[in-house]
């Protein structure tokens, strides 16, 4: 072989080479990244083309993929979409995917470890790969009535299960259809995100999970009362209940709600001072236990606590080493002590729960596309809030908030509801406060725990307080939930 034939064999062998080395690149170097380029169509068409699991409540699809005569042969779609927005999230072409679309996204579309023999098996069979369906633990009555009594109003509402953790309920208002997200075109799917994102109403957030968490105000008494009663203290214990508590080392002082007294005297027993939510008394009783020993019993309630529920829950806070009279303000809910509704709907479960704390969890089944059980949930303590005996002492006084207290908007006929109410300033010069109420029942063996958060007073504004605004909210959760189990009065 002469000398130019070899140096030509010679460039058109390296050629050879840098192309199966540029392809080699191209398929499995870049494959990841090229895959999820989002100016890849083949890769939306792949994604969107396949069928998509369900997301069901109560035996019915509230989300599910139709068959549609385009590329993408697959329209997701939402039924009741505002209703059930803040759990389902969703799923799109623009913005990607947000809430359970994304955090089940594997067992949806069929690529989870999960579904590997039934992924095989459709190899085999030459059929399309299918997503699993994923059942909820939401009870649909439930979840509408909580959606119902909100209204207009913003804030959230999350019912729980006390003996098991899940989640009965979990509405965030103002809301969204994510049908509007999941249509078949970028830009336009892409134009309503950015009209949601710029709502001042903030419709993505899920209020009761995520976002900003709130100061929980006098609900968070509950927490001081439950460090008395593990303390030693009793129902009739007295404790201080001054007209106004002067904050020591400062000028500033803490007042009840409009000025009143909490009693006759100085002093009220424990059951009164949390029966009329008497801030001075928790502000002293707060002081007087000293903040670890108010810490480490929120902390056993679940605050700071790492959760997913499978959604990322947001953790609520404490403030670090808080000074007296920081321990006198957080005693009653206010500083800087934060916390999520879901937290809050927690320790209410807990209380009814002989002291248990069970962790929330919002998918109760997934099934693969022949209807076999895949992954079941299996409730999980996350330990011991309280004592038995501590609980039921709690719960007693609970009782008396509604019976003869600040809340008696929550009585149902027939039935011994145990709550508490709050309202919580937000810290924000003109702004009205919060207003809270937490509650369980039947108080003697409950069957839901809730928790509702009106932000800014709802309609109500300064004037607004967690009995006037959030208890009648939580009493058509309830009532709702007792009509699904089949409880009576």
């Amino acid at each position: 072989m002469n000398e130019p034939i070899r140096r030509v064999s010679v460039v058109v062998l390296l050629l050879f080479l840098t192309l199966m080395a540029s392809a080699s690149w191209v398929q499995f170097a870049s494959a990841d990244s090229l895959g999820q380029d989002p100016r890849n169509v083949r890769t939306l068409y792949r994604q969107f083309g396949s069928f998509r699991g369900p997301i069901v409540v109560d035996g019915t699809s509230v989300v599910r993929s139709l068959p549609v005569d385009d590329p993408f042969n697959y329209q997701r779609t939402y039924t009741d979409g505002a209703l059930y927005a803040p759990v389902t999230g969703y799923y799109s072409i623009g913005p990607g995917s947000s809430g359970l679309e994304r955090a089940e996204n594997e067992l949806l579309n069929g690529s989870s470890d999960a579904l590997f023999w039934t992924r095989l098996g459709e190899l085999v069979s030459g059929t399309e790969q299918q997503g699993a369906s994923v059942e909820l633990t939401l009870s649909a009555p439930v979840q509408q009535a909580a959606f119902d009594a909100m209204g207009d109003r913003r804030g959230a509402v999350v019912a729980l299960d006390p003996r098991t953790g899940a989640i009965l309920a979990m509405v965030s208002t103002p809301s969204y259809d994510p049908t509007a997200l999941a249509v078949h075109s970028s830009s336009e799917a892409n134009r309503v995100y950015q009209a949601l994102l710029a709502d001042q109403t903030g419709p993505l957030i899920n209020r009761a999970i995520g976002g900003d968490t709130y100061p929980p105000g006098s609900t968070f008494k509950l927490v001081v009362a439950a460090a008395a009663l593990h303390a030693g203290y009793s129902t009739d214990t007295l404790i201080d209940a001054p007209d106004v508590l002067e904050l020591p080392g400062t000028t500033a002082t803490i007042q009840n709600y409009g000025g009143e007294s909490c009693g006759p005297g100085e002093q009220v027993t424990l059951l009164d001072a949390l029966r009329v939510s008497c801030n001075t008394a928790f502000a002293k009783l707060a002081m007087d236990l000293g903040w670890p020993a108010i810490a480490a019993e929120a902390e056993a309630f679940g605050w700071g606590s790492d959760l997913t529920i499978p959604l990322d829950v947001t953790k609520s806070r404490l403030p670090d080493t808080p000074n007296q009279p920081q321990i006198a303000q957080s005693g009653i809910g206010q500083f800087d002590v934060r916390a999520t509704p879901l937290q809050m709907a927690m320790i209410a479960a807990a209380i009814g729960n002989n002291g248990v704390v069970m962790k929330p969890y919002l998918v109760d089944t997934v099934r693969d596309p022949d209807l076999r059980v895949v992954e079941q949930t299996t409730p999980t303590s996350l330990g011991q809030a309280l004592s038995a005996d501590d609980a039921a002492a709690l719960t007693v006084m609970m009782q008396a908030v509604v019976n003869d207290g600040t809340a008696p908007a929550a009585q149902i006929p027939g039935i011994s509801v145990a709550g508490k109410t709050g309202t919580a300033e937000t810290g924000v010069d003109g702004e009205s406060p919060h207003t809270w109420f937490v509650a369980f029942a039947p108080a003697e063996n409950p069957v839901v725990a809730v928790a509702v958060l009106v932000e800014n007073g709802g309609d109500l504004g300064s004037e607004a307080t967690g009995g006037k605004v959030a208890a009648p909210i939580a009493r058509a959760v309830i009532e709702a939930a007792l009509a699904a189990q089949g409880v009576t009065g």
